[in-house]
């Protein structure tokens, strides 16, 4: 099969673009794992929560979908420190088992929850710039593509400069690298939690964001298979790794797009566990993850 400059340039701007939604979601999942050493396997349904809270206030505004991520945001970084308070904090340290259980109870509460304020119905929001395309080489790329992926750049960006030009930044890391010095050093490590989670649930808000506005449909059980995707990117780079979380979002969501294209919307789904099962052969630690002795 031989493939045009346009089509190679539609694949890989399609897969850059679903790789955004990903990448906010999986740089949620390490943060927290990073600094907390748990997985919150509800993470998805944040996603799923961050989408309906947009859909509500453009419901509500009639404001520009996009604009409504300065509010969506904020709902969503308050829900997961509440999240971490009443749930995480009375386990933190317990059996695992205890944590997994919580998360998977979680994801039905979650679920629930939206089913009884929103409905079962599906939703979705029509973007303003649906309409409009950006002339690229030989076809036109929905404007919507760009303003994902720089939303998803200026986010990580932020994140970024947060972690490493501030002061909470670098309590942050020094809580991820050692929880015990950094206490002894004088740092409030349950609020390192606490702002870990949020800023985790902050993210999954903020892709929950970008996948309603890029028109796709979504109600109160959407949250699983993002959450999938994300683990597998985890994986993928390296738990714990921000970087890897990157590159992983970034590397998945361009094989997505390829399997896609030349092999049918079948393989959409499956070729993230394929990936899976080969880095796992390969590099058991992930792409970034660090070797074991």
């Amino acid at each position: 099969m031989t493939l045009d400059p346009g089509t190679l340039l539609q694949i890989l701007f399609w897969g850059l673009y679903a790789g955004c939604i990903y990448i906010l979601l999986a740089t949620g999942v390490n943060l927290i794992f990073g600094v907390m050493k748990t997985v919150n396997f509800a993470h998805g349904e944040l996603l799923m929560i961050g989408a309906y809270v947009t859909w509500s206030l453009f419901v509500l505004t009639g404001v520009n979908p996009y604009l409504l991520l300065v509010a969506t945001v904020p709902v969503l970084l308050a829900l997961g420190v509440a999240v971490e308070r009443l749930a995480f904090r009375p386990v933190l340290g317990s059996n695992k088992l205890n944590e997994i259980f919580l998360s998977i109870g979680l994801i039905y509460l979650f679920q629930n929850g939206a089913a009884l304020l929103w409905g079962d119905d599906y939703q979705s929001l029509r973007s303003p710039f649906e309409a409009i395309s950006v002339p690229i080489a030989d076809f036109r790329l929905p404007l919507d593509y760009l303003i994902i992926i720089g939303v998803t750049v200026a986010v990580l960006v932020g994140l970024q400069l947060l972690l490493r030009r501030t002061r909470l930044g670098l309590a942050l890391r020094a809580t991820s690298q050692n929880r015990k010095a950094a206490m002894l050093s004088g740092i409030d490590v349950e609020r390192m939690d606490m702002l870990a989670f949020g800023l985790g649930a902050a993210l999954a808000g903020a892709a929950g964001t970008l996948w309603a506005v890029s028109g796709q449909v979504f109600d109160p059980y959407m949250g699983s298979v993002p959450a999938i995707k994300a683990f597998a990117i985890v994986i993928l780079g390296g738990l714990g790794s921000i970087p890897g979380a990157i590159l992983g979002g970034l590397f998945y969501g361009l094989a997505e797009s390829t399997a896609t294209y030349t092999l049918g919307g079948a393989w959409k789904d499956a070729i993230s566990f394929v990936l899976l099962i080969i880095v796992l052969v390969i590099r058991p630690t992930g792409l970034f993850g660090e070797r074991g002795e």
